[in-house]
């Protein structure tokens, strides 16, 4: 099977490379549909290899300028809380016994990736139906409406490993419209760093990861996250989105 899971690393890889977005949302589904893994260690075991690929995307931006602290921050002060409050109910499900951990984060998972897919086809629909204006609409809402995104998304995240990069760029996109995609990209990969690297911690106590999973999945995951970076200079985007989008929605959908 390790040849197997490095394949599907680096295919992982190189969609975060190329887009920014789709590990949890695509690796999760697919540990647990290829049956590799239970749904929690599915999760708890991409929160580790999310942590690890996001503290090398986070130092590049860093090193680039491309990070807005006072976004992070923003979101951090309701993403870590909300991880918590997540991590807390899979310890007291754990607590119960049974199947009834899984069965939660299998509804909630595939929730999230309907949502997520939803959020990448309206972006598409848009982009096609709509051209850039001279001045775009400016929207900034209040400071505390990042800090509920951060814990909603904060939320999820600890449960189903999805949403730290989609959901949020998505939305703060609409917050933040005069901050460049860059920014708002950089600013979002080292926010979840921390969100990511505090849900690991989590279930790496309630001992829901998987080792020579891990292990299996980065050895393809590291090369595929460096040609996905390159291929990203020159690949369209807006080409891949809506086929990313409706695959989430049919992983969604299966899960369900």
């Amino acid at each position: 099977m390790d040849l197997k899971v490095s394949v599907l690393g680096f295919i992982v890889g190189v969609l975060v490379g190329l887009t920014g977005m789709g590990g949890g949302a695509v690796m999760t589904p697919a540990l647990i549909l290829l049956g590799w893994a239970k749904p929690v260690i599915a999760v708890g075991t991409d929160l580790v290899w999310g942590a690890l690929t996001k503290g090398f995307g986070g130092f590049v931006h860093y090193r680039q300028k491309t990070v807005d602290f006072a976004i992070v921050k923003r979101l951090a002060i309701g993403s870590i809380p909300g991880a918590l409050a997540g991590l807390a109910l899979l310890a007291y499900l754990k607590a119960r016994g049974g199947d009834t951990m899984d069965k939660v984060v299998v509804q909630m998972l595939g929730v999230a990736l309907m949502c997520v897919a939803v959020s990448l086809l309206f972006r598409s629909l848009r982009s096609l139906l709509t051209k850039p204006a001279a001045e775009p609409v400016v929207f900034r809402g209040p400071l505390w409406l990042t800090s509920v995104l951060g814990a909603v998304v904060g939320f999820l995240v600890s449960l189903t490993s999805v949403g730290s990069g989609s959901l949020i760029i998505a939305c703060l996109v609409v917050i933040y419209p005069m901050t460049p995609l860059r920014r708002i990209v950089g600013s979002d990969i080292v926010h979840a760093l921390f969100l990511v690297g505090v849900s690991a911690i989590g279930h790496l106590g309630i001992g829901s990861i998987n080792a020579p999973l891990l292990g299996g999945l980065l050895i393809g995951s590291i090369p595929g996250v460096w040609i996905g970076s390159k291929m990203s200079a020159f690949f369209p985007e807006k080409v891949l989105r809506p086929v990313l989008g409706t695959t989430l929605l049919f992983l969604g959908y299966k899960l369900l």
